[in-house]
């Protein structure tokens, strides 16, 4: 009992949590940064420039906006967080030392829906016309991109006959997850905010977004656990569309390799494209990525 108790402890801490995930993040963070600068002519900041962004906002006083609730302003951000990490934690990525369990693929969608309720109430919280613009586009967007992304898992879940997420990554990759896949992807950008879907926090339109009226040690938890959500995307994506292999090293390799394929993927897609409007980002997760999920379930259920 006590030695899954600390199992659990270092999970949540080191790997896959905490720690580790920051880390990651913010190398992720790095290398979509750098190479959005050198796509652009820059050189781009020094690989430590996320890390220390990060401390210099810990260092400096928070204000709260006049009529802005304080524990809500307060709370969204740890919120953010804790879903983030607990995420990270239930899902079965090489090293780590959690366990499966029936229904976790549930919990984890639950919590991936988490950070998004959280910035579009710091849109409302922050009593900014700004902010709550961007919380508008957010809860719309989720609507746009949700439907597609959940019935892809569905149609694994369907395919695998269970919602367990071992199971989901021992499944062969075929049809059903080839198309399942291309759904899982076209939702990525808009998850991370990045063009063409970078439409909750257009800079030349809304400033800030959502966390525009934020500084100070609450906007750096809400900047970590963004980081944290790329991880844990990368997580997801590898579990549930990767081979396991039976060689820990070579799983680690592999699941490095994908995480920054993923990075740079994402990073070369904002960098070619323009920033779409509501309306066409919403016909385009329900055009196409909609016909990519649809046809994962259609598969699903007749093979």
């Amino acid at each position: 009992m006590l030695k899954e108790l600390w199992q659990y402890v270092f999970a949540v801490l080191v790997w896959p949590g905490f720690l580790g995930a920051g880390a990651l993040g913010f190398l992720y963070l790095w290398i979509a940064r750098k190479l959005m600068a050198r796509l652009q002519g820059r050189r781009g900041p020094p690989f430590y420039q996320p890390f220390f962004d990060f401390i210099k906002l810990l260092g400096k006083d928070t204000v709260v906006p006049d009529g802005a609730s304080r524990r809500l302003f307060y709370a969204l951000p740890f919120v953010s967080l804790a879903a983030t990490t607990l995420g990270l934690v239930i899902v079965p990525v090489p090293g780590s030392s959690g366990g499966s369990f029936p229904g976790d693929i549930v919990l984890l969608l639950y919590l991936l829906e988490v950070p998004v309720l959280c910035d579009v109430m710091a849109g409302y919280v922050s009593r900014s016309i700004y902010g709550e613009v961007s919380a508008m586009r957010e809860a719309v967007m989720s609507l746009a991109y949700n439907l597609p992304f959940l019935a892809a898992v569905i149609a694994l879940a369907q395919t695998a006959g269970s919602f367990r997420l071992a199971e989901l990554q021992s499944t062969p990759f075929g049809a059903v997850a080839f198309f399942s896949a291309i759904a899982f992807l076209l939702a990525v950008p808009a998850r991370l905010k990045s063009n063409p879907f970078s439409i909750p926090n257009a800079e030349q339109e809304i400033v800030a977004g959502a966390h525009i009226e934020y500084n100070s040690v609450p906007l750096a938890i809400f900047e970590l656990s963004h980081a944290l959500e790329f991880v844990l995307l990368s997580d997801v994506f590898f579990v549930l569309f990767l081979p396991q292999l039976s060689n820990p090293i070579a799983d680690a390799a592999l699941y490095l390799a994908v995480s920054l394929g993923l990075t740079a993927l994402a990073t070369l897609t904002a960098a070619l494209t323009a920033r779409f409007t509501v309306k066409r980002a919403f016909q385009f997760y329900w055009r196409w990525g909609g016909l990519a999920a649809g046809a994962a379930m259609v598969l699903a259920v007749v093979g």
